[in-house]
């Protein structure tokens, strides 16, 4: 699945372990585990604002070449986002989802529609681009994430595109902590988001694992849906294919339509640059 739509960002190039970006008028140069093959163009004939450098210990910084601002917006169809580039290589937006957005908006106007706003709990929902877009069409969206930074760039990015505050409830937890507590509340849900880390610890030291946890947590969120209308699980794990989101939710869900798919971004030379991967159940 290509994402649609974008004229604030594209890719300039791609290869040799790099991707070559302009985001609106700033031109970055990153890492990129998936561009494996030999580099599309040379990275050397564009005058790039920074580049991001790994360091041999992990972790790394970036190179500012000519002066960028800290932070800028971009747009995506009617909406905006803030772009910021963190010393994690990443620039707070992913744009390669715009596949669901896209796909989930439709979603969220159909029950509009029909009079019955979608109440969405947004699990690791990062800095809000999820949130923006589907409070936006009108659902009642809660968003979890246990960094204090991420949920506040959230609430920036709501704020920048009038988003209703009545739509919103913005939380800082442990996204399985908070789940388990809904339940005993009490609470319902008409859909799910997650797009959970490949590995992470909590406050307490708690270890994720993509693999060895996500299936459990499907199943803890599965008790917050009454009359549920969608369920995505977005993943960046390496290795872990769309089929086996598929099974999870094909194993967690009541009988529906499921489809999973990689979420790639279109590039210069016609090729999709693979980002990640997506499973989708709907109800029917």
């Amino acid at each position: 699945m290509l994402a649609p739509d974008w004229k604030d960002y594209k890719i300039l190039g791609s290869g040799d372990g790099l991707k070559l970006e302009r985001w609106k008028s700033v031109t970055l140069l990153r890492p990129d585990p998936q561009a494996i093959w030999r580099a599309t163009v040379d990275y050397s004939e564009f005058d790039t604002h920074a580049r991001y450098e790994r360091d041999r210990n992990g972790g790394g910084r970036w190179i500012v070449n000519k002066p960028m601002p800290d932070e800028w917006q971009v747009s995506w169809r009617d909406l905006k986002f803030i772009v910021k580039p963190t010393g994690f290589k990443h620039t707070g937006l992913f744009p390669e989802q715009a596949v669901n957005w896209d796909k989930l908006s439709a979603l969220v106007e159909s029950s509009v529609r029909a009079g019955k706003p979608p109440k969405i709990l947004n699990l690791f929902a990062y800095t809000g681009a999820s949130t923006t877009a589907l409070a936006k069409r009108g659902a009642i969206v809660t968003h979890v994430d246990a960094a204090k930074g991420m949920v506040e760039r959230a609430r920036r990015n709501c704020a920048l595109n009038a988003v209703p505050e009545g739509n919103l409830r913005f939380i800082i937890d442990d996204c399985k902590k908070f789940v388990a507590r809904e339940i005993k509340r009490g609470k319902t849900y008409d859909a799910v988001i997650m797009d959970p880390p490949s590995y992470g610890r909590g406050a307490s030291g708690e270890v994720w694992r993509m693999e060895d946890d996500v299936y459990s947590l499907v199943e803890l969120c599965a008790q917050v849906l009454t009359d549920p209308q969608f369920f995505l699980i977005n993943s960046y794990t390496t290795g872990l294919q769309p089929q086996t989101i598929a099974n999870i939710l094909e194993l967690t869900m009541p009988r529906g339509q499921t489809e999973a798919y990689e979420v790639c971004l279109p590039t210069e030379r016609k090729i999709a640059l693979p980002c990640g991967c997506s499973g989708l159940w709907r109800c029917v």
